[in-house]
């Protein structure tokens, strides 16, 4: 599906739900993409991408952004603590801040860089034992906690689980950052983008609707 397609789609919904298309941000997530994918997407004009793991954002994103101006790039997927640094130098902004040991890296590194990434806190909305998270009951501690480390907490993220009616999730989620308050909300993917940005959501995560079924191997 081409991005002009992914951007009118966006544009629709922000328009049924009375927002403004400037709101929200379209993350291209461009895991596991070969190059001349994403070079194709940053041809027609797109800077804002998402990305897995800091490894393959760092064998990527510094030789594109020779070539492009203006790339965000965003961390999306879980993160280890002996990797903060080094994402914490590449990325503009980090989706999946989930626990104490993390935050506190973070912090640690920031005064060393002198900068940090926007920060958005993963809430766990479904509770699953097998994804990364903070419990939506411990949320809000752990909002505070992230302030008191005087990081740049922007919003929440969250990705329902795959057998659940996603809009829950997002409203769970919406719900906890208006009570925190917090405006950013990362939330909603290619199968589920229009019902998130109904519910507020200010950036959504669109892989494979843009670039195709990803390459592996």
């Amino acid at each position: 599906m081409p991005l002009a397609e992914i951007q009118a789609r966006i544009a629709s919904a922000c328009d049924v739900a009375g927002r403004k298309t400037s709101d929200v941000k379209l993350i291209a997530v461009s895991k596991v993409q070969p190059n001349e994918r994403v070079a194709a997407v940053l041809d027609e004009g797109h800077r804002i991408f998402g990305e897995n793991k800091v490894q393959e954002a760092a064998g990527k994103w510094p030789d594109f952004r020779k070539v492009y101006d203006g790339i965000e790039l965003h961390l999306i997927g879980p993160l280890q603590t002996n990797k903060v640094k080094q994402a914490m130098q590449l990325a503009d902004a980090i989706h999946t801040v989930d626990r104490t040991k993390l935050a506190n890296a973070m912090a640690r590194h920031a005064q060393d860089l002198g900068r940090c990434p926007d920060l958005f806190i993963q809430v766990n909305t479904g509770e699953e034992p097998q994804k990364a998270g903070i419990l939506p009951a411990d949320a809000d501690a752990f909002v505070a906690e992230v302030r008191a480390l005087d990081l740049p907490l922007t919003g929440l993220m969250c990705i329902p689980p795959v057998d659940e009616e996603p809009s829950l999730h997002f409203a769970l989620l919406a719900k906890i950052a208006e009570r925190n308050g917090l405006s950013g909300l990362s939330m909603g993917m290619s199968s589920d983008f229009e019902s998130a940005i109904a519910l507020g959501a200010t950036h959504v995560r669109v892989g494979s609707a843009i670039f195709g079924e990803r390459v592996y191997g």
